[in-house]
């Protein structure tokens, strides 16, 4: 009886309708097609698994249930498929036997696949406050001992969120550094910038834009740097991954210092910002800003960051990083540039 059952349960497997695969030496595999992306082919079978194959290595497809088949052309239709070599057939019920070349196919997806896709593209067109994240984390690290006992410690991170209508940025970055050589750990260095950036678009090249950025350095006796601004930007060019941006408005500059001073200035704001995509595995990110003091004229303050990566690993890399803060007016006893320089590895994420 128990053999009965177990033959009639391999006779009724077998003769379930599965998707078939064949390859150039003459194999064939049979399961389900998940999706072919214009390089490979993903399919899933009962007893291999799911296995992904190169398209040039499949010279025949049959499904047996509907795939979202894609053309070059844009046109995009539902039916069951067969592939024979050069030549494709699409068997729709709304648009009837469609054939075409094989040359022709952009994509082919299952209905979960095709479902997924659809849901991923919605996600783009209306993302959720958390979502399309990409940037990075900086750390550095550099101590002696021995006749000399220094420690300094760098950290950095960058983080951005673009859509089509807007854009989100925020930055951080950090310098610490003491030296115990005699002893006594003196702070040789103290400093941390940071901020957060909205941009709207309002054209293809033209957004508006708001900033605040926050500043704190104890050798330059400077407890608060609070500067809101806001302005226009113009997109010189803009590339994939790689763009030249203008920018200009105005800022309010608060600074907060612990020699008892306080002052508030009204601001210009001139600047350009660059992102540019050496190759796969370099890229250079560089901004400028001015501000003229416009309530105190002949002063001003400057910004200027520059980094590069060399990228070791898909989300690791090595960066060199330049920070210059210039200020015209410090308080007295104090030099008026500050320069950071920091390397260490860099972790990116994205989507």
């Amino acid at each position: 009886m128990i053999r009965i059952f177990v033959a009639a349960i391999l006779l009724t497997a077998a003769s379930l309708p599965a998707d078939q695969i064949t390859f150039r030496n003459g194999d064939r595999l049979t399961g389900k097609l998940l999706k072919f992306d214009g390089k490979t082919v993903a399919f899933e079978s009962q007893y291999a698994g799911k296995v992904s194959v190169p398209w040039d290595a499949v010279t025949g497809i049959v499904s047996t249930e509907p795939l979202a088949v894609g053309l070059k052309s844009g046109q995009v239709v539902v039916g069951t498929v067969a592939v024979a070599d050069e030549n494709v057939r699409v068997e729709s019920k709304e648009a009837g036997p469609v054939s075409a070349s094989r040359a022709s196919i952009e994509f082919l997806r299952s209905k979960e696949e095709q479902a997924a896709y659809e849901a991923e593209i919605e996600r783009y067109r209306n993302p959720r406050i958390v979502d399309l994240w990409t940037g990075f984390v900086d750390l550095g690290l550099s101590q002696s001992r021995g006749n000399a006992r220094t420690s300094t410690v760098s950290t950095s991170a960058n983080a951005s969120r673009a859509t089509s209508r807007d854009k989100i940025g925020v930055h951080f970055t950090s310098l610490y550094s003491s030296n115990s050589t005699t002893g006594r750990s003196v702070v040789t260095a103290n400093a941390v910038r940071g901020g957060i950036h909205y941009g709207l678009n309002v054209s293809p090249r033209v957004f508006a834009f708001g900033s605040t950025d926050l500043e704190f350095d104890e050798f330059q006796s400077l407890d608060l740097r609070f500067a809101p601004a806001g302005g226009l930007g113009y997109h010189v060019w803009k590339r994939e991954n790689s763009f030249f941006d203008l920018l200009g408005g105005a800022s309010l500059n608060r600074e907060f210092f612990s020699t008892g001073l306080r002052r508030t200035s009204g601001e210009a704001l001139l600047g350009e910002e660059l992102l540019y995509k050496l190759n796969s595995r370099t890229s250079l990110r560089e901004k400028l800003t001015v501000y003229p003091n416009v309530t105190d004229g002949g002063r001003f303050r400057m910004n200027f960051d520059l980094s590069t990566e060399v990228g070791l690993w898909r989300w690791l890399g090595w960066q060199f990083t330049v920070s210059d803060r210039f200020l015209s007016n410090p308080v007295p006893g104090r030099k008026k540039n500050d320069l950071l320089f920091t390397t260490g590895l860099r972790l990116t994420f994205a989507p």
